[in-house]
């Protein structure tokens, strides 16, 4: 089994159906209008998200949280995944009536007993979400900076693409690199190539969540690939909400192929009905990617990770136990120094 490593999942989208019936039958809520016979449904980006939203009011102790991320990377070590970077979301705490520091230890909590479990490694990325304005997403890097935690080392932004310029946002991304977190930023999904390049200007990543419409400037391509930032390719999600018709569409070869590195994520796996092994034999099957290939994306994705040194040797190392690893030569930009 080759080994695996993601970067971009939204941790409340990752609930699989079952866990969110058991949450729903603790807190006598109906669930029948989003789940049926033990799977999401939706019809636009709309009902997803409104699906989205239902079933994470379901998470509202710190121990439901504890559950959600042990159960997700749990399955995760099944499909040979050892790392991970999921998105955190202290509005989704908020609108749960948790408080933030709960809903992240309780986080923390359902991590540390995957690893002790399976040896996966994890790691939080914080976000603030876009449609909610400037002042939201300033508010949730500030909060961030203010309570650190070990597990946390980024800080992104998701939600409506279409809402809001990215030099908006740019003081609180200016906040959260101050403090040392990795930097990574949802555009060119829903929108074209001006949405990365503007991001790229404006907010300076070291890594794009998505950005497959980048293929869109093949000016900007080149900058990609010159400049070596990361994208979070989801090729499920894409096709599932309309971005491309079909895998044959999906421009993922074409930009590694000019050079930009490139990893393999599930984003919101159960809603997108796949899995992060789904999306490697996925990269197999439609962009003719062999085990020495695939294994190499885990290596991008784990020199790309917002980890500390020691922990990336300690991973690629694992990755590659027959070779020598000098990760100093190997590292990308933006990679943090917190444990």
């Amino acid at each position: 089994m080759v080994l695996k490593a993601e970067l971009h999942c939204h941790i409340e989208g990752a609930a699989a159906p079952r866990l969110v019936e058991q949450k729903a039958t603790k807190y006598g809520a109906d669930v029948s209008g989003f789940i049926q016979n033990g799977r999401f449904v939706w019809h636009d980006f709309t009902s997803f998200l409104r699906a989205f939203d239902q079933a994470s009011m379901l998470f509202r102790t710190a121990e439901d949280y504890a559950d959600l991320a042990e159960d997700y990377l749990l399955s995760l070590s099944q499909q040979g995944a050892i790392y991970s970077e999921f998105f955190i979301s202290t509005d989704h705490a908020i609108g749960a009536g948790l408080d933030p520091r709960a809903y992240i230890d309780g986080l923390a909590e359902g991590i540390q007993r995957a690893k002790a479990a399976t040896g996966i490694e994890c790691r939080m990325i914080a976000t603030g979400l876009r449609h909610r304005g400037p002042e939201a997403v300033t508010a949730a890097a500030q909060y961030i900076v203010a309570n650190p935690h070990p597990l946390i080392t980024g800080f992104g932004m998701a939600g409506d693409e279409r809402m809001h310029q990215p030099g908006d946002f740019a003081a609180a991304f200016d906040i959260a690199r101050g403090a040392g977190l990795g930097i990574t930023v949802h555009a060119g999904e829903l929108v074209g190539w001006e949405s990365v390049a503007n991001a790229l200007y404006a907010l300076k990543p070291a890594r794009i969540g998505h950005g497959v419409r980048a293929i869109e400037n093949s000016n900007l391509v080149q900058r990609l690939a010159d400049e070596q930032v990361v994208l979070e390719c989801c090729p499920s999600s894409n096709i599932s909400l309309g971005v491309y018709p079909d895998f044959p569409s999906h421009p993922l070869a074409t930009l590694a192929e000019a050079g930009v590195p490139i990893t393999l994520n599930a984003d919101d796996p159960p809603y997108f009905h796949t899995d992060l092994a789904r999306e490697y034999e996925i990269a197999a099957t439609y962009f003719g990617y062999d085990d020495g290939m695939l294994t190499e994306v885990t290596a991008t994705a784990l020199r790309a990770a917002f980890v500390d040194e020691d922990t990336r040797t300690a991973l690629l190392e694992r990755l590659y136990p027959d070779k020598t690893v000098r990760v100093s030569d190997e590292v990308l930009a933006g990679s943090v120094s917190n444990s």
